[in-house]
């Protein structure tokens, strides 16, 4: 898969074939949309093409908001590749940029810059200049530009469109399990292991710490069912994030505790995937009822996770 900053209107493309999204999640939404774009890429010999924008358009437009995200550059370009996308075009959004017209959007980037042939959008997609361009516009925009318009219903779970936001409030309550449903997939984070103070090593449950990521969407404080992915093998896993309580903790983390065994994990990445959430986080009054409290929520986590392979068809 190509990708690309910027475009040019020298550049040619075999017929291509386009979609415009920040695609955060790369949830069952995205991915109807991007395997409508792929099939009619396929069908016509021609290039499947994503139009993304860096930084997302939220930091420039609203830079007040604190816009966590549900995957990481690296994340979306692996999984745009996985579904057969050839060639991601990344654009620098600024306030210039911001400031086009929806015609001058549609005839500058789409038409001159890409030379889109069809493009497939959501049916309430919106572009242009404070968002004025819809669906009737692009429409009639494409007509006189000489590309198609493909308008595609959402997706629908559970009464709600399955929509990034959606997720992400999902996962900030704890919800992993239906934040998995609406991404097809459970969520995760990364990070590197770095040595902590050895408490878990002491309560009975040997944990690999790992910092928050500062961008990314993180569960709600508690006690998670986990499979920690390690060199790509995965381990049925108990985590804990929050700030230690029990311990006047302040600065909320991740840790992992590993149940097939205790690993040399300092400095090496691991992949921490939710399953699902055995409980919120709490005080106590002691060590020793921590300690307690873990034997049980282990036994709790177990029994998600074996609900989980049962579900996926393991033993």
């Amino acid at each position: 898969m190509k990708v690309t900053r910027g475009y040019s209107d020298e550049v040619v493309r075999p017929y291509p074939v386009g979609t415009i999204g920040n695609f955060d999640g790369h949830h069952l939404g995205h991915r109807a949309l991007l395997k409508q774009v792929v099939e009619t890429a396929r069908r016509a010999q021609g290039t499947a093409v994503v139009l993304t924008f860096d930084p997302h358009p939220v930091k420039i437009l609203a830079p007040h908001v604190d816009l966590q995200f549900l995957t990481s550059g690296d994340e979306k370009r692996a999984r745009f590749e996985k579904t057969g996308i050839d060639e991601v075009i990344s654009l620098e959004f600024t306030h210039a940029f911001a400031s086009l017209s929806p015609e001058m959007f549609a005839e500058q980037v789409l038409s001159k810059g890409l030379g889109l042939k069809e493009i497939f959008v959501g049916q309430h997609f919106a572009f242009g200049h404070k968002r004025a361009g819809q669906i009737d516009d692009l429409t009639r925009f494409g007509e006189k530009l000489g590309f198609i318009v493909h308008s595609l219903p959402p997706v629908m779970i559970d009464g709600g469109v399955v929509s990034s936001t959606r997720i992400r409030q999902l996962i900030i309550a704890g919800h992993v399990d239906q934040a998995a449903v609406l991404l097809g997939r459970h969520y995760a984070l990364s990070g590197i292991v770095y040595s902590g103070e050895g408490r878990g090593r002491t309560l009975g449950c040997p944990t690999a710490n790992l910092k928050l990521p500062p961008d990314r969407v993180v569960p709600a404080d508690g006690i998670y069912a986990a499979v920690a992915i390690l060199d790509q093998k995965r381990h049925d896993s108990v985590a804990y994030i929050g700030a230690r309580p029990t311990f006047d903790g302040s600065e909320r983390g991740l840790e992992v505790s590993i149940l097939d065994g205790i690993y040399e994990l300092y400095g090496r990445t691991l992949t921490v995937e939710f399953i699902g959430r055995v409980r919120g986080d709490a005080r106590f009054d002691s060590g020793e009822a921590l300690s307690r409290q873990i034997t049980a929520d282990v036994g709790s986590a177990k029994l998600l996770l074996r609900r989980y392979h049962e579900t996926i068809g393991e033993r």
